[in-house]
This record gives structure tokens, sequence and C-alpha cells, in this order.
């Protein structure tokens, strides 16, 4: 009887294995998120779409040039190669979701439930991250986080309902932590730089990396210091260098960068306000309250914060609109190269058309007209 006993024990104590709950939490997640695939979703599904359209159809040298739709490509290239990746899967399932022109705005119940599943399925990288990173701790803070994160519903409404994939890059930046609470600080710093090159808004971190890195694996004497810094250094390059190669091989740095830093919009949505400009923003919003409360009659701009088109209306009630125009140059310059090469445009007129077009541009600080006296 008593062996009998000890057999149960250890037989319930396998079935409830770290690992096995750890599948129950993300199997009850996905089922719910599987319940969300009719709910509603923004324009970013039309985004990703028109992406895996994009990046079927055409030839790489075209993905950060192409306008066919308003939503542009304005990820870094290793998000625009995972959207390669799943359109071919997308096009055995149905060929109009890659078709560049009839898939515009295509939203049948086979795309939106395609969409959901790679969402749903790109969590498994959530899933290993979390495991690697909480595998040292006890077992009940272990199941905290696991619920916390897995369970967050935050994530759930910001990819399952809104529509990203931040859980899939979240994951990769904890398994990136993760190498580094167990000191293979290389092999965190890889997947650090990876992760910059599928969602170019996680470099808000790089300067904690940079210093821990510097400080935990390059720190040690002059030679030890500049040999791992060298190899850190020869990692990082190595994969911008997978990344951005092709782009730099073609001559398009300068469209990827623009394309990736859309200063059209605006500085505080180019960022996202991560960082000064978040203050900027406060503070106009501050100046625009107390001014009203005054008696000057302050008109409220109707563009958004975090609209996603480049356009030139000013977000700011009072204060000017920081406005870089490298960007409009650029497109200046490509489009006179272009009209140049199909029409055999003579060189003086091609720069005579280049100085019109970007005399015609904003000039980098708007001073506000929204503030008049009642």
């Amino acid at each position: 009887m008593e062996e009998q006993r000890k057999r149960n024990l250890n037989a319930s104590s396998k079935s409830h294995s770290p690992i096995s709950v750890l599948w129950w939490f993300f199997a009850i997640a996905a089922c719910i998120k599987l319940l969300l695939i009719p709910s509603y979703h923004s324009t970013d599904f039309e985004v990703h779409r028109h992406w895996l359209a994009l990046t079927h159809s055409l030839p790489l040298s075209q993905w950060y040039f192409n306008e066919t739709s308003p939503w542009t490509l304005d990820y870094p290239p290793f998000f625009a190669y995972f959207e390669r990746f799943l359109s071919i899967f997308a096009n055995l399932i149905d060929p109009q979701i890659v078709h560049l022109q009839k898939g515009l705005n295509y939203s049948s119940n086979t795309v939106i439930s395609f969409q959901r599943i790679t969402v749903t399925l790109s969590d498994l990288c959530l899933l290993y991250g979390i495991h690697r990173f909480t595998r040292k701790l006890d077992s009940r803070r272990q199941k905290l986080i696991w619920l916390l994160v897995i369970w967050s519903p935050m994530l759930v409404i910001v990819d399952h309902l809104h529509f990203q994939y931040n859980g899939f890059l979240l994951g990769i930046l904890m398994i990136s932590l993760s190498y580094l609470e167990e000191g293979r600080d290389l092999l965190g710093g890889f997947l650090f730089a990876v992760l910059l090159c599928f969602k170019h808004l996680f470099a808000v971190a790089a300067p904690v990396y940079f210093v821990y890195l510097l400080r935990h694996y390059c720190w040690g004497g002059f030679v030890r210091g500049f040999g791992r810094l060298s190899t850190m250094g020869a990692v990082v390059v190595a994969v911008f260098a997978a990344a951005y190669g092709p782009f730099i091989y073609h001559g398009q740095m300068q469209q990827v960068i623009s394309r990736m830093f859309p200063f059209g919009r605006g500085l505080c949505h180019a960022y996202w306000a991560p960082n000064f400009w978040v203050f900027y923003i406060i503070l106009d919003k501050g100046l625009a309250f107390l001014l009203r409360k005054l008696g000057f009659s302050i008109r409220a701009p109707a563009a958004s914060f975090t609209g996603g088109l480049v356009g030139d209306s000013s977000p700011f009630a009072v204060l000017p609109r920081l406005v870089i125009r490298v960007a409009e140059a650029e497109a200046a310059t490509f489009e006179v190269t272009e009209r140049k090469a199909t029409t055999g445009v003579g060189e003086s007129e091609s720069k005579r058309g280049f100085l019109t077009s970007f005399s015609h541009s904003k000039p980098c600080m708007r001073l506000s007209s929204r503030m008049a006296p009642k």
C-alpha cells in the first residue's frame, strides 16, 4: 500500500510538471484568442495584409518604394522577411490575400482567420521566452509571471483585437534577457540585434543593453576588453548586414531609413513619444488647457498623434510643429531620377525640377496660429 501511494504521488507530480502547466496556460489563452477571430480589428489588420501582398508580389528592391496602398512598409527588413515567409502560406490558402491590386481592403473570413491564427501561432515564441526567463524561479513565482504575461489583457487587446505581433517580438526580447541572465552575453546581444531588425522601436532599450554588455562582457583589461568588444561588434554588424545588406546592394538605404523614420508624420509619431517628445506633447496639452481657462480660443486640431498616414496637419494646439524634411528631399530626388530615366529629361531641367519641388516643401518649424483671444 505504501509503495502504491508513493507511485501515485510521483505520477501526480509528473502530471503537474511546470512545462505541462505552462502549456495549459497557453492553450486556454489560445482558445480565448480563437474566439476573438471575428471581432473588431483596426487598420493595422489591412496594413499587415498589404505587407503580405507586397513582399509576395514584388521583388525585394521595390518593397520600400511601392505605394499601391497608403499603408507602406515601414518596419525593418527582418519583419519584411517574416511577412514574406507568411505570404507563402497565405498564397496557398487564398491567392487574393497576396494579390497587390485585388487584395486591397480584402476582408473575407479566410484572410481574417489566417492572420489571426498567425498571431496566435507566433505567440509560441513568447511561450518559449517566458519559459526560459523563469525556469530558475520557484513554482509560485513562475506561475504568477506566466499568468501575468500569457493572459495579459493588454497583449490580447493590442495583438488579437487591434492586430499586431508584439507577443512574438516580446518573446525574442525575453529569450535575449534569459541568455544575459545565464551569463551568455554574446548570444543575448545577438538576439537583441535581431530584435532591432524586426522592430526598431525596441531601440529605446539599446542604451541599457550597451551599458550592461560593456560593463559585464567587455570590461576586464584593455586586451581582453578590446577583443570582446570587437567580437560583440562583429556579431551586431553581421546581423545588420544580413538584414540591410540587400538594400545596401541596391543603393536603397536612404529610402529604407526614410520609411522607418517617417518624420513627415511629426517626430512625436515617428518615435511614438518614448523620449523627450512625450514632454513636448504634455506641455502643449497643458498650455492649451491653461489658455482656454484664461479666455483664449484654442482651435484643437483633429489630427491624432498616432495617425498612421503621412500628412501636413499639425497635431499641436499651441507649440510649433517640428518636422525634419530629409525624407521629402529624398523623395523629390528619387522622383526626378525616375523621370529622367523614363523620359530622357536633360540634366539642367532635372535639377530645375528638383529645386522647384524642394522649394515648395514646408518650413522645418511652423509657428502655430491657433491661439487668438476671444
